[in-house]
């Protein structure tokens, strides 16, 4: 086999690496970690669809953060990972209690209703959390046949509003879900920041509180791709291997996704990844509060910051930054660090936010 090094290639950079945002933590790369964990990893053939030595290693890994009885089904993306999990809880009458804020009620395409065939139930909630009282808001008619069943509680940590549960909060959820029969899914997109935030292991608010099945996510945290659905309770579920297959989440080679999730969590990486961008969002919360005419509106507890400003304001600051409105009518915006957000990064940011808040 041909030295990697001496390879010839033919692509070409299509981007400049210098220009930075904070639209998104996806739009950062993939930690050169993870990049070195694949190349190892790149080598001879190994048995496809999860039969692999890497995927066999992950679940070692898995078990070490989440309990003897964890399994991890890796996946190739959030969305899939959420379908996946939240089918293998429900019957086919099923439906899934959520915040009304949730990425699986917003940001999901649909995804859950057309490939899932859900039925979500939606609450609205102040913060993005949800607390069994809420949940009584839509935990009824289980015996209606003109209503879709409540089969499932969907909360997600940290919540899309950048809000992060307690374990505590959580056990509560997972007590109130478990006494009406239902059984709680977390969406875990960003669970290494709520860990990072709240200085505990992943473990404490999940497996340890009563979770049943989690989607853990790696892209957002460093990886190049791919996420895994991770059952915790094998009493819970059904069919994960026959339901990750027909949900077109199977991944052939899916050494290439075992191994990143191997590099994230085999040590600290994950960890380390999400205290940086933690701490980046609190440096740019900082600096925001020091910007009159601009409100934070959510508690700063993880890596996204929410603020309202006026809407000119942003139009002029998106030109020199790429971030999203949130609420564009209302002038709400969302500012997301991410692993490889610098200090100077947010400093400039804050200049330029002050620059364009002053004309």
């Amino acid at each position: 086999m041909a030295d990697p090094a001496n390879l010839r290639t033919d692509a070409r950079r299509h981007h400049d690496p210098a220009v930075r945002g904070f639209a998104s933590d996806n739009y950062a790369g993939a930690h050169p970690e993870v990049l070195a964990a694949i190349a190892l990893a790149n080598g001879g053939h190994q048995v496809a669809y999860g039969e692999d030595d890497y995927t066999e290693h992950l679940q070692k890994i898995i078990r070490s953060h989440f309990g003897p009885y964890a399994e991890a089904f890796p996946v190739f993306n959030g969305t899939g990972a959420n379908v996946v999990a939240l089918q293998a809880l429900t019957d086919r009458w099923g439906a899934v209690i959520a915040a009304e804020s949730a990425h699986i009620n917003v940001d999901e395409g649909g995804a859950p209703e057309r490939m899932g065939g859900l039925k979500l139930l939606t609450v609205p909630t102040p913060d993005g959390k949800l607390t069994p009282e809420l949940i009584d808001r839509q935990a009824w008619g289980w015996e209606d046949e003109h209503r879709a069943m409540p089969q499932v509680v969907s909360i997600t940590q940290n919540t899309e509003l950048g809000t992060v549960y307690t374990p505590d909060e959580i056990r509560a959820i997972c007590e109130h879900a478990h006494e009406r029969g239902m059984k709680v899914h977390l969406d875990g997109a960003r669970i290494a920041n709520a860990a990072a935030s709240l200085d505990v292991p992943m473990r404490t608010f999940t497996n340890t509180v009563g979770v049943d099945v989690l989607s853990y996510g790696g892209t957002k945290n460093g990886m190049l791709f791919g996420e895994s659905v991770v059952v915790l309770n094998p009493d819970a579920v059904r069919a994960m291997k026959h339901l990750r297959k027909l949900s077109m989440q199977l991944a052939s080679k899916m050494r290439f996704v075992s191994v990143q999730l191997e590099a994230l969590l085999a040590k600290d990486l994950w960890l380390r990844n999400a205290r940086h961008a933690n701490a980046m969002a609190q440096r740019l919360a900082d600096g925001v509060r020091t910007v009159d005419g601009v409100e934070i509106l959510y508690p700063v507890q993880a890596n996204a910051v929410f603020a309202r400003l006026p809407h000119e304001v942003s139009v002029r600051l998106q030109k020199r930054y790429r971030f999203y409105f949130w609420d564009e009518a209302a002038g709400d915006v969302r500012w997301m660090c991410a692993f490889d957000t610098t200090e100077d990064d947010v400093d400039g940011f804050l200049v330029a936010l002050k620059e364009e808040m002053s004309k």
